[in-house]
């Protein structure tokens, strides 16, 4: 870990709410140790606080123990751990019935009486809360609650509680567990939120991708499929005259070598169109996927005027740029900002929520992207700043003309782009 925030700055979106859960879950067994101890000491004798703590520690540390491999096991990481649900019923019974027959055969005194109960009824609430995670359906859910409470009431009157005290004792455990498990589950469906719309972001760039492959792909079968088909065809026959030495092979093969360079001509075209972008176009599409992202992006600067070998070049920097914030680090904010500098354009791309350690600046995108500024004078800076924000800088020369100022557009102060930020 280079610095502090290091380890937590490397996770990913949903892995910082899973964390979040699963420790969640854990600090609830220390939670319990408190909420039964406030009753317990200071209220009763040390060998009775001694016991009733113990056994409290105990069960905290199989809820915890219990809601942590349930998580993996809700995570797809195990299977369903059933011994372990098993293992924390006993020990709530356990935990539960020790406590009643304290406070029914225990020392006499309301104060004894009152912490035994009150660590019966957190055992039991802070048991199902944890044991509704290692089941699934709503039936189980309820069932499981349902079960627990009504256990809690059934053991309750033959050790002696009447049994007014006792269904009381019942429904306050089933208010209690069930609010309990309601927290515990929402928090495990939120957590699934999480991970859906991550996979469902990685899903949307990866169709993006396949899209224009087969885009591409469909443009250089239009083009090459009917000049192929053609040559074919005519080179056929040519070898047919040929053998039959007949002069018409000459005329044949003549028309395969401008069918050919006709071909070359017209893939050179798609690939042209393929590899040139528009500004404006990429900059308004890079705002509406990280905006649709939930980052808020801010353009500025002026577009119009600009040379296209220059637009094409920073287009495919905007596309770049946007994809490595989408895909790296946990970004909520972007700025993309255009300016004229001595002669030069100078685009920069800076957002936030770049892991402290590494970042998105080694990859193979953005060593094609300074190959591509390179061929017309460009460079391509990228990096961490160091505050946990990246920086994309990219510079490119307008082509000089001897006696004619620059485009109006671009002497002019910067200003937003016509593209709606977020809202």
């Amino acid at each position: 870990m280079g610095r502090p925030g290091g380890w937590w700055g490397r996770k990913s979106t949903p892995a910082k709410v899973e964390t979040y859960t699963r420790w969640s879950f854990h600090s609830l067994a220390l939670v319990e140790l408190l909420v039964a101890g406030g009753p317990v000491i200071g209220q009763v004798g040390p060998r009775l606080a001694a016991l009733l703590l113990l056994m409290t520690a105990v069960h905290s540390v199989v809820c915890g123990v219990t809601a942590s491999r349930a998580l993996d096991w809700l995570r797809g990481r195990r299977e369903q751990p059933v011994r372990t649900l098993w293992t924390l019923g006993a020990t709530t019974a356990a935990v539960a019935v020790a406590s009643l027959v304290v406070a029914e055969h225990g020392p006499s005194g309301e104060d004894a009486d009152g912490a035994a109960g009150g660590v019966f009824s957190i055992v039991v609430i802070f048991g199902v809360g944890a044991a509704v995670l290692g089941v699934r359906g709503r039936r189980r859910v309820f069932a499981t609650v349902a079960g627990f409470a009504a256990g809690a009431g059934a053991i309750a009157v033959p050790l002696g509680l009447p049994w007014p005290v006792a269904l009381v004792t019942a429904l306050f455990v089933l208010a209690g567990s069930g609010f309990f498990a309601f927290l515990s589950l929402f928090s495990v469906w939120l957590l699934n939120a999480f991970y859906e719309l991550d996979e469902a972001r990685e899903t949307r760039a990866q169709l993006a991708v396949a899209e224009e492959r087969l885009r591409f792909g469909r443009d250089l079968h239009d083009v090459m499929g009917r000049n192929l088909a053609v040559i074919a065809l005519k080179s056929e026959l040519a070898v047919q005259l040929a053998q039959r030495e007949r002069p018409e092979a000459v005329t044949q093969m003549v028309e395969v070598q401008r069918l050919a360079h006709e071909a070359q001509r017209e893939v050179r075209e798609v690939v042209r169109g393929y590899r040139e972008a528009d500004l404006a176009g990429e900059l308004a599409g890079a705002q509406g996927v990280l905006t649709a992202a939930g980052i808020d992006c801010t353009v500025t600067g002026p577009v119009a005027g600009l040379p296209a070998p220059v637009q094409s070049a920073l287009g495919w920097v905007v596309r770049e740029a946007a994809t490595n914030v989408l895909r790296h680090g946990d970004a909520q904010r972007c700025t993309v900002g255009l300016r004229m500098r001595e002669g030069r354009v100078v685009l920069t791309v800076e957002n936030d929520g770049v892991p402290q350690t590494g970042g998105p600046g080694r990859g193979a995108g953005l060593v094609g992207l300074r190959e591509r500024l390179a061929e017309i004078g460009g460079t391509l800076r990228a990096g961490p700043t160091g505050d946990g924000r990246f920086l994309l800088t990219a510079e490119v020369p307008l082509p000089s003309h001897s006696g004619e100022a620059p485009p109006a557009a671009l002497t002019t102060a910067p200003a937003p782009l016509p593209v709606s930020s977020r809202e």
